[in-house]
């Protein structure tokens, strides 16, 4: 029994009713609250949750949000129960007022069903179709103090359209965080998605981001995460029209006792696509990692070519890496591939740098960022690319500093 999941459905049933939250709360009404024996949450325990008890938020709060720097956007900044658009908003997008159903996420699951249930607001961006949207949008949620908030948003990319949209959860502080988000990619437009979710122990985070493509479509995305007590994000990328293409990177970094479990699943439903994802993962003291990758090719999904990579280096003895990589294939004429490895720090490497006169902690963070730095070489926004190396700089300083 989760206290906190019993208050959460009580609070959905006093909310204003519409359709979507409607659904979600007959779903969680069939929802058993999961336990080390869910295979979901065999690696996460839910248990730190059950009885946190905070006040829904009630907006107005726009501070603690993290700029880029240098970097030309528009931002969309959440204050804990709205939506607020910062400036003009680029030529071609446009805001509906409408609250439309959720159409991508699937529906098991758990966290996603809460935020439907819960959510006040659902950011309802459309892209013209053809248009090039000048300079990236910035989705801006930040932890709240001893604050419960749930932020939605629905994004329409029309056919021919380009859009680069940055998805950005920050902050410190006790509090729980659900963000999700819906992307439909249309015929031929291009998607560049980023998605940093940087909050810290003591926060509960949990995420979704969902997107289809459809025929001759592309997805670049990229994520970071730094955990935080109880973090979780599932990714679905869904290849419903032919010939789309979907690469993503994702890189978190742990320390202390964060935790970040990343679950991920790429359907192939149609003939002729293509997907590339690559997940590196650090863990240093006694942080938990876990990663889920599944990659689904239907029956239909023939010429399909899709490969999966992990690869996750251990600091401590105290850390956890937990990854489990999967493909399940119903079509015969695919190339498909998956790898996963576990390692530690090579410590004859280590001891040439230092023998070479350069610092230890120095040395140590080299080695930790070539590990990674061939996913931050491959982002074509100079400005993103630097400021993403910046943290990742950061995080390491820390990370080293604790061994």
């Amino acid at each position: 029994m989760s206290q906190w999941f019993e208050t959460a459905k009580a609070r959905a049933t006093e909310a204003a009713s519409t359709p979507l939250r409607r659904d979600a709360i007959e779903r969680l009404a069939l929802t058993r609250w999961p336990t080390r024996k869910t295979e979901a949450w065999k690696y996460t325990s839910l248990y730190p949750l059950n009885d946190v008890d905070y006040p829904l938020a009630t907006g107005g709060t726009r501070e603690n949000h993290l700029l880029i720097p240098n970097l030309e956007a528009t931002y969309i900044r959440f204050d804990g129960k709205e939506w607020h658009v910062e400036g003009e908003l680029p030529e071609g997008v446009s805001l509906s007022s409408a609250q439309l159903d959720s159409r991508i996420k699937p529906n098991h699951h758990l966290f996603g069903n809460i935020n439907d249930a819960l959510a006040d607001q659902r950011l309802n961006l459309q892209v013209a179709a053809g248009a090039t949207v000048s300079q990236p949008i910035v989705l801006s949620i930040a932890a709240l103090e001893h604050q419960e908030q749930h932020a939605a948003a629905t994004v329409t990319i029309g056919d021919g359209a380009e859009l680069t949209l940055i998805e950005m959860a920050t902050g410190e502080g006790e509090g729980v965080t659900t963000q999700f988000a819906e992307y439909l990619v249309g015929e031929g437009a291009t998607f560049n998605h980023y998605r940093f979710a940087l909050q810290h122990v003591p926060h509960f985070f949990f995420g979704g981001t969902h997107i289809r493509l459809e025929e001759k479509s592309t997805l670049n995305s990229f994520v970071m995460g730094f955990g935080a007590q109880l973090s979780r994000l599932d990714i679905d990328i869904d290849h419903a029209g032919s010939y789309a293409n979907a690469n993503m990177d994702c890189i978190y970094l742990l320390r202390d006792k964060e935790h970040f479990d990343l679950h991920t699943t790429i359907e192939h439903s149609v003939a002729h696509g293509t997907s590339e994802e690559n997940v590196r993962v650090i863990a240093a003291d006694q942080a938990k990692a876990t990663f889920n990758g599944r990659i689904h090719i239907h029956r239909d999904a023939q010429k399909t070519l899709a490969e999966m990579n992990n690869r996750n280096l251990l600091l401590s003895r105290n850390a956890e890496i937990n990854t489990k990589p999967e493909l399940e294939i119903y079509a015969d004429d695919v190339k498909c591939a998956h790898g996963a490895t576990v390692a530690e720090m090579d410590e004859k490497s280590l001891y040439y740098l230092v023998s070479r006169g350069i610092p230890r902690k120095q040395a140590e963070i080299m080695l930790n960022f070539g590990f990674i730095n061939e996913l931050v070489d491959k982002i074509d926004d100079d400005t993103i690319a630097t400021w993403i190396r910046e943290q990742l700089v950061a995080k390491f300083d820390l990370m080293t500093g604790a061994l």
